[in-house]
């Protein structure tokens, strides 16, 4: 090469980092949400997962490990800037106009057909996002209308939605519509969390060697999903399953049916992971917790605000003749003493206010107001 000539050097393309998952075989103290995803990962109509917890409880982890489990593998993260034709995809009406025939550009519902949808931070994603991806989950069904043009697709995946209830809860309307959810803690038990941290040191330090370990308990897990799948439809609920499931619901003091059919979809992809022959109250009672945990805890606060908006006055007092005349003064409304530290703790009698006077204002030319 001539020395006046400029060196060249040859563009390679470069490849994606492919990075390891953690397995899910490895995971150490998490059998509630395990149990949790692998229902979902058996029966996708369940409405998905969703688990709260601090940071650090290896909810991402867990979300990733899960879809190495799953047929195609796939694993699509809804990110929170997503927009709604991202989400659910867009048709192209210009074409329709054209051309008669419908253009539809898919979207990340349907890049995530038989694989996990994972959504970090759900709590923080706008609702319609949150109603548009339920909707899909629960149904297995996106349909998307654009001006009297529709299409529809499978999408048949597992949702796992996780938060931080430190930076804000999700509205009742959207929380009640996950099918199970798992609530995870700090470990401080010593044991578990040593085994915990080793394993993670273990992992990052050699991930094939790591991965090699759990291969066979992978594997395993691979297979009882496939044949809990097939095995799903063939289990039946007796009387006494679908007594049990309303007797927790009503105890609960749910809001509507929905609790009733995951309890019930639930316990049958259990019996049907272990391979029983019919589903079992006992399979009801592994589940319940992780089905009605969101919803009662929702509904005792709904009922807390109920009772706050009574006691701050927008029922109406009757007074000691059973009229509802409302009262002449705040001080007729207020509660005595006795009941007040009985019914509202905290309660603090109205005092006059000081009244401050103030120089003349004086008004303003007309032109200048």
């Amino acid at each position: 090469m001539n020395a006046a000539e400029p060196a060249t050097t040859q563009q390679v393309p470069a490849r994606p980092i492919q990075r390891s998952t953690f397995p899910f075989a490895a995971l150490i103290g998490q059998v509630p949400l395990q149990q949790a995803l692998l229902l979902a990962a058996i029966d996708p109509g369940l409405g998905g997962v969703l688990v709260s917890g601090p940071r650090g409880t290896a909810k991402s982890t867990a979300a990733r490990a899960l879809a190495e489990l799953l047929p195609q593998g796939q694993l699509v993260n809804l990110p929170l800037g997503a927009s709604e034709d991202r989400l659910i995809g867009t048709l192209d009406i210009e074409t329709v106009l054209r051309d008669g025939s419908v253009r539809f550009s898919p979207g990340l519902l349907a890049k995530a057909h038989h694989g996990v949808l994972y959504v970090d931070e759900v709590n923080l994603l706008p609702d319609a996002l949150v109603d548009a991806l339920l909707d899909a989950a629960a149904s297995g069904v996106n349909t998307v209308e654009r001006d009297g043009v529709s299409h529809s697709h499978d999408a048949s995946f597992v949702l796992i939605g996780t938060m931080n209830p430190e930076e804000g809860e999700l509205r009742p309307q959207l929380i009640d519509r996950f099918g199970l959810m798992v609530e995870l803690q700090n470990c401080f038990e010593p044991r578990v969390r040593q085994a915990i941290v080793k394993a993670r040191l273990a992992f990052d330090l050699d991930p094939q060697r790591f991965r090699a370990g759990y291969a066979e308990h992978q594997a395993e897990y691979v297979e009882r999903i496939r044949a809990a799948r097939e095995a799903l439809p063939q289990l039946a609920f007796g009387d006494a399953v679908h007594a049990h499931v309303s007797a927790l619901c009503i105890d609960a003091a749910v809001d509507g049916l929905r609790a009733d059919l995951v309890m019930l979809r639930a316990a049958r992809a259990l019996a049907a992971l272990e391979q029983a022959g019919a589903v079992t109250v006992e399979h009801v009672d592994c589940v319940a917790e992780a089905v009605l945990i969101h919803r009662r805890r929702h509904r005792r606060q709904h009922d807390g605000q109920a009772d706050g908006d009574t006691r701050n006055g927008e029922a109406q007092p009757q007074t000691a003749a059973g009229s509802d005349r409302a009262p002449a003064s705040a001080l007729d409304a207020a509660p005595s003493p006795a009941v007040a530290g009985e019914t509202d703790w905290g309660y603090l009698p109205p005092e006059p206010a000081a009244t401050t006077h103030v120089k003349r204002v004086l008004p303003l030319d007309a032109k200048k107001r």
